[in-house]
């Protein structure tokens, strides 16, 4: 089973596809901003739901209207109840746009701190109390990693983080898995859901709108049964493997 969002365009002009996506919908720009704002500046007025489900109809006007084809596979292997972690490849901007339109119950993520500050951005992190992380700081980021695993147990959150750290710069090659990111997981107990993502580093990166095949593979849970014996390197490598495997098998 696949999710499948097609929009085609003729021809392909050196102009970014961001542009693209906006003049499609600026006419939707001014009340989708302003609702997100008002979401933003009052969240504990709203359920997580109905403020996730506003920030996904933005996601999926992005994504329909980009002159892209999103096939995204597996979304029968997505829990049906709140609380996991979900662990995937990072390729670029566009990760965070693809996962939240194709994710239909709330999803959190961990954030790079440089992103603090940047318009839209921050509305998106508010409405969905996503996370921080400072890079340089390593008692911070345990911190972070603590949080992430008492959120999902308490509050049934669902959070993504990217175990690489950062986008890699090479497209659908995969950089070096961070250990540590997956304490998380063991301190949670949860279900980890791995993704992957083929392709997504050219959306938003290369120039031109031509028409462009992105996809998102979400795999088969991983249950805490199956990886509480491992140490959290080993635990990593079994993650990376697996979306490896996906990578081989699909990727260009």
């Amino acid at each position: 089973m696949f999710y499948h969002i097609k929009f085609t365009d003729e021809g392909d002009y050196l102009m970014n596809r961001i542009l693209l996506m906006c003049l499609r919908n600026f006419w939707r720009v001014p009340g989708a901003w302003f609702k997100l704002c008002k979401y933003a500046k009052n969240t504990d007025k709203y359920s997580r739901q109905e403020m996730y489900d506003h920030i996904r109809y933005i996601m999926n006007l992005a994504v329909t209207s980009g002159n892209l084809d999103f096939q995204v596979y597996g979304k029968e292997n997505m829990p049906k109840e709140n609380g996991f972690l979900l662990y995937g490849n990072h390729q670029g901007f566009f990760d965070a746009v693809a996962l939240i339109a194709a994710c239909e119950m709330p999803i959190a993520a961990v954030f790079k701190k440089e992103l603090s500050g940047i318009p839209f951005l921050d509305q998106v992190i508010a409405c969905t109390d996503s996370y921080q992380m400072d890079r340089e700081d390593v008692r911070q980021s345990m911190e972070v990693i603590l949080k992430v695993a008492k959120d999902v147990v308490e509050d049934k959150k669902n959070v993504v983080i990217f175990p690489e750290g950062t986008r890699s710069k090479n497209g659908n090659k995969m950089g070096d898995f961070h250990a540590g990111s997956f304490k998380s997981a063991q301190k949670a107990k949860c279900p980890i859901v791995p993704f992957v993502f083929i392709n997504s580093s050219k959306v938003l990166e290369d120039k031109g709108i031509g028409p462009m095949t992105v996809q998102l593979h979400f795999l088969e849970p991983i249950l805490y049964e199956e990886y509480k014996p491992l140490k959290t390197v080993e635990l990593a490598a079994m993650v990376k493997e697996r979306i490896q495997n996906v990578l081989d098998q699909y990727a260009d």
